[in-house]
């Protein structure tokens, strides 16, 4: 049975709204960054840790191809241009959206206060609508970044516009408002919100 160990209010709930889709069986142990049961098993202290077996995977995104690609759901196959144009949407919104929201977090409350330097967060702010506006013109019409299929891609999306929201970080963009609402509308999204 597969196992993690996370928060849900962290990137680990990627993990469960991907387990949820898949309908799999799974154990998932609330467990904070730094703790010494996540600090066991990554001595980062990161979370989420996922565990197949014996095998650890850490990092959300890669547990959720991983998954992806071993149960033949929410991806298309390796190889295909169908595969890279997913994936390029995976990293935008890893680089475009995680990567600024991260930053914000790590300069409110993450990083020892004679670190942080909150003025930066408007900058963020900016940068983030401005990506936004790429989004939207990428989306175009979809139901989903990659037309009519849900995949990996979306997940990661949708947790990023979430979190976005949580962090006062405004889009702009209504076309990438709705897509959000509309992601977020699946039964597993809710089953995973409600674990």
């Amino acid at each position: 049975m597969y196992k993690l160990l996370g928060s849900k209010k962290s990137r680990a709930f990627r993990v469960l709204w991907m387990l949820e889709e898949l309908g799999v069986k799974y154990e998932f142990n609330a467990s904070s960054p730094r703790s010494d049961e996540v600090r066991a098993i990554n001595p980062s202290g990161k979370i989420p840790c996922f565990m197949d077996g014996d095998d650890v995977i850490l990092d959300s995104v890669a547990i959720i191809q991983y998954l992806a690609d071993k149960h033949g759901k929410l991806t298309f196959p390796a190889g295909t241009i169908q595969r890279a144009k997913q994936d390029a949407f995976t990293q935008f919104a890893c680089d475009e959206m995680d990567g600024t929201l991260w930053t914000a977090a790590r300069n409110t409350f993450v990083l020892p206060e004679d670190k942080r330097v909150p003025a930066i967060k408007e900058t963020l702010r900016w940068e983030y609508a401005r990506s936004m506006k790429t989004l939207a013109d990428r989306l175009g019409g979809n139901t989903y970044l990659m037309g009519d299929e849900f995949t990996v891609a979306d997940i990661v999306t949708t947790h990023c516009g979430t979190w976005a929201r949580g962090a006062n970080f405004q889009s702009g963009q209504p076309a990438v408002e709705a897509y959000i609402d509309r992601v977020r509308e699946r039964p597993a999204y809710k089953r995973a919100s409600e674990v």
